[in-house]
Parts: structure tokens; C-alpha cells; sequence
């Protein structure tokens, strides 16, 4: 027991760092999205982006000699990859250019709450209080942060269907891909299920092909960093993140995107934040904190089958996924 307790703690702060690096980076994508999207259609950014993933993610395969993923965990790549690498991608890069970027953030912040309702039956995590309480408040601050950024509250039908398909593709893919974490490791899962998405968006090849003659520098650097970074990278940090902890306690991590973008104006646009923005930062702030508490006579629950199964694997067997390097 005293030898096992420091390592558990190290595990705990290990996954709790590498969700952190998911948030900023993922926060960061709303910006470059943005500036992208200028120059490029919603799935020639999506191919581009994919594009840069899978090369950077399979060059580090290649270096750390990590192999195919099991057989069994193939249906959940395959399934994550096309619903939240694919079609998620897609609809959140044609969606932003329907709506304001308030109403977006709103609408797809509903995913957070949507995994922990399907992981809590599909995943038998159930639904803690303090994580329902915490979600509640931090979607409550969401939504202050979207009323907050919204302009003139241009938002086209299109639009927000677009922002719901996001936001429920997105909650699909983080469920599917928990059980993907148990048969194979945080590497294996990301890269392969990018390697779906661009297989997925490969339609697109053309638009891309086109308009990558006419875009800006700036607009392709922005493109190819959303491809490296929120993707390759952050969504490595999530996956290593997500092996220890519950779909539903994860999920709720991202509500410090909005806060984070709300800094990231400021502090990189110069776009001073008012009340509401401040105010509704520090809501979702406040509710990840409530999401992630668990009172002392809470019982934590057994090592699933799939977890102990990553344990072992981030043991040291070879050809497989440790800590992240992201």
C-alpha cells in the first residue's frame, strides 16, 4: 500500500497535467479556426488539418516503434475517429462561419453534458452530485461567456444545426473512444482514429488542393498548427488523460476552454473582457473545481478491466504508450 499510494498520486497528477494541455491547446484552436476559415471551406480545413496530424503522429509511431492497435479495439477507432475526428470537425469549421462565435461556444458546450448522460449508462460511470453540480454551474458560466462574445446574434438555422452536430459527434466520439483505451494505448487510439477522419475527408482533396494556391501564409500555418498541436498533440493528452478517469469527469475538464478564451482575447487580441465574460470565466472555473471533488467517504470504484489493462501497458511492455510528451 505505501508503495503503490506515491505512484497513484503521480498517475493523479500526471493525467491532470496532460488535461491541461488538452484545454489550453484546445481553447487556442478557437482562434486559429477562425483566422483559417477565412481562406478554406470546412472540409478542406479539416483534410489540411488531419493531414498534419497523421504525418506528425505517424513519425513518432515510427520513432517509438508502436504498432497496429488490437483487433478489438478497432470498432471503437473506427467509430470515434469518423464521429469526432470526421464529421465533428467538419460540422464545428462550417458551423463558425454561420454563427457568431458566442452562440458556437454555447451550443457546442452542451457535449460536455451529453457525455456524462451517456457514459454515466453506457460506461456505468453514473452521475456523481458533485459532478452534476459542477457541470450545471459551468455550462450556467458558458453560457454567460457566449452571451458575452455574441455580436449582433447573427445565427443562421444552418448554423446552429451545424454547432448541435458538433456538439453530439463530439460527445459520441469521447465515449466510443474510452473503451478504445482499453485495448490499446493513448498513441495508438489518437493516431488511428485521425487516420479514419482523414480517410473520411478525403472528398474534400479537391477544395483543398484548389484553395491551398490561394491562401495566405497565415491562413495555412494556422491550419497546419491546429493540425500538430489541438490535434495531434492535445488529443494524445486527452486520450492519456481520459484512460484515468471517468468520460463524464474529463469531459466536464473542458469547460476551462471558455475561460481560456476569454484570456486568450485579451491577452493576444488585445480584446479587453467586460463583466459578463469575467464573470462567466470564473463560473466554469468554479464548476470544473465542484465536477472534479470527491468527498473522502466517496468510494472510488475498482480498476476496470480496460484500466488495469493500461496500467500494465504503461508499465514499460514494449511498443507501447507511457507518459505523454505533448
Amino acid at each position: 500500500m505505501s508503495a503503490d499510494a506515491p505512484d497513484s498520486g503521480r498517475q493523479k497528477w500526471l493525467a491532470l497535467g496532460a488535461a491541461g494541455v488538452t484545454v489550453v491547446l484546445w481553447a487556442s484552436a478557437f482562434v486559429s479556426i477562425r483566422s483559417a476559415g477565412e481562406a478554406y471551406s470546412p472540409g478542406a480545413l479539416t483534410l489540411g488539418r488531419l493531414l498534419a496530424a497523421v504525418l506528425a503522429l505517424g513519425a513518432v509511431c515510427l520513432v517509438r516503434r508502436v504498432g497496429w492497435p488490437s483487433r478489438a479495439a478497432w470498432p471503437w477507432i473506427a467509430a470515434s475517429g469518423f464521429l469526432w475526428f470526421g464529421v465533428y470537425n467538419v460540422a464545428l469549421n462550417w458551423g463558425e462561419q454561420e454563427v457568431d462565435a458566442g452562440t458556437a461556444a454555447m451550443l457546442v458546450n452542451i457535449a460536455p453534458l451529453l457525455v456524462a448522460l451517456i457514459g454515466g449508462r453506457m460506461l456505468g460511470e453514473g452521475l456523481p452530485r458533485t459532478l452534476v453540480a459542477g457541470m450545471g454551474l459551468s455550462f450556467l458560466g458558458a453560457v454567460v461567456v457566449g452571451v458575452s462574445m455574441s455580436g449582433d446574434g447573427d445565427a443562421s438555422a444552418l448554423g446552429v444545426l451545424l454547432c448541435l452536430v458538433a456538439a453530439v459527434t463530439y460527445a459520441a466520439g469521447v465515449v466510443l473512444q474510452k473503451p478504445a483505451l482499453g485495448h490499446a494505448g493513448p498513441l495508438q487510439v489518437v493516431t488511428f482514429s485521425a487516420l479514419v477522419g482523414l480517410v473520411a475527408a478525403l472528398p474534400f482533396s479537391g477544395a483543398l488542393v484548389s484553395e491551398i494556391a490561394d491562401a495566405p501564409a497565415s491562413a495555412t500555418l494556422n491550419m497546419i498548427y491546429l493540425g500538430l498541436f489541438p490535434t495531434a498533440l492535445a488529443f494524445t493528452t486527452w486520450a492519456y488523460a481520459l484512460a484515468r478517469t471517468t468520460a463524464g469527469r474529463m469531459s466536464a475538464t473542458t469547460y476551462v476552454v471558455p475561460a481560456l478564451v476569454v484570456l486568450m482575447s485579451w491577452v493576444l487580441l488585445g480584446e479587453v473582457p467586460g463583466l459578463f465574460g469575467l464573470l462567466g470565466g470564473a463560473l466554469c472555473l468554479a464548476g470544473v473545481a465542484v465536477s472534479r471533488y470527491r468527498p473522502r467517504t466517496e468510494a472510488v470504484p475498482a480498476p476496470a478491466p480496460a484500466d488495469a489493462a493500461v496500467a500494465a501497458r504503461d508499465a514499460g511492455q514494449p511498443g507501447e504508450v507511457g507518459q505523454p510528451a505533448r
